[in-house]
């Protein structure tokens, strides 16, 4: 039972950074109507601006301050980029593509893989380089409850998740703004109409998608190294975890990504680990024939 319930802590905590990069998915998709294929190589660009503000705070011995919260000022700072980034993204790449096809689209976010990838190594190179985990052993042990161990990172994680999704989730059903971003995901053209800014909305949602994301690459950065390929796996499960929720429900990706996180872990532990990664998504695949459209998602049926 202790090794069951451990396993269960550590899906969690690693099913919580998929379900932050699912909900930056599905959040651009709702609004704009666009899949960004880019969200991981935008949150690995984010995740390389952290570590290298982290490294250069450890460098300035000579400033008590910034050494001691070196880490602290580098989740700020790849925050703060992340807002720039996604404003960036989507003012400059994605607005002029927003009377074109929805494969033309797909296109523009496939090309920033190859692009943002690209500056990615030639800025920081192409080495893989450690960063530390948001707790660690020496600011907080670890400790046990009964004979199950606790480490405070893991806590740390799925409680920032938390934090950040029901305050989002609180922002969509209750403020004017939530009501501005359900109205363009649900009808682009009839809010337009109503008065609502849809680009101004859509550009809130690319800001926010790639802070999402940019809190993961950072969170998962220990478990990964930081490289130009440390959000290959992070962000493919997200994509799975938006499917698996539902593409049209806003609670369904975290729903998916921790479901993922746990149903990877279980698998692993009891049944294969060589075997985990086709047994469990052969086991979505299942979920997903009987029911296509996610397991938060609606059928939408157009009138005519």
């Amino acid at each position: 039972m202790t090794s069951f319930i451990q396993i269960i802590i550590s899906g969690l905590e690693t099913g919580s950074l998929y379900a932050l990069a699912a909900l930056g998915v599905v959040l651009i998709y709702r609004v704009s109507g666009v899949t960004n294929f880019a969200q991981g190589e935008m949150a690995m660009f984010s995740s390389f601006v952290a570590f290298t503000v982290w490294r250069r705070g450890l460098e300035q011995t000579a400033h008590p301050f910034i050494y001691n919260n070196a880490y602290v000022i580098a989740f700020i700072a790849a925050i703060v980029f992340a807002i720039f980034f996604g404003f960036v993204v989507e003012r400059f790449f994605i607005r002029p593509a927003s009377r074109g096809s929805m494969v033309g689209k797909m296109i523009v976010t496939l090309g920033l893989i190859m692009i943002v990838n690209g500056v990615a190594g030639a800025i920081f190179g192409t080495d893989s380089h450690f960063m530390r985990r948001a707790i660690t052993p020496d600011m907080i042990e670890h400790f046990y409850i009964g004979d199950v161990l606790i480490r405070p990172n893991a806590i740390f994680i799925i409680l920032i998740t938390l934090v950040i999704m029901s305050v989002l989730f609180y922002i969509i059903k209750n403020t004017m703004f939530g009501i501005a971003i359900r109205a363009t995901a649900q009808n682009e053209g009839a809010a337009r109409l109503m008065g609502i800014p849809t680009s101004k909305v859509s550009s809130a949602a690319w800001i926010l998608a790639t802070v999402l994301g940019a809190v993961a690459g950072v969170l998962i950065a220990p478990a990964t190294n930081v490289s130009t390929n440390m959000m290959a796996d992070v962000h493919l499960k997200s994509f799975i975890a938006a499917v698996l929720g539902g593409f049209n429900s806003f609670i369904g990706p975290v729903v998916g990504g921790l479901m993922i996180g746990v149903l990877n872990n279980l698998v692993g532990m009891y049944i294969s680990l060589k075997w985990r990664t086709v047994i469990v998504y052969g086991f979505l695949i299942l979920i997903l024939i009987f029911k296509p459209e996610g397991i938060f998602g609606k059928v939408m049926r157009k009138k005519v």
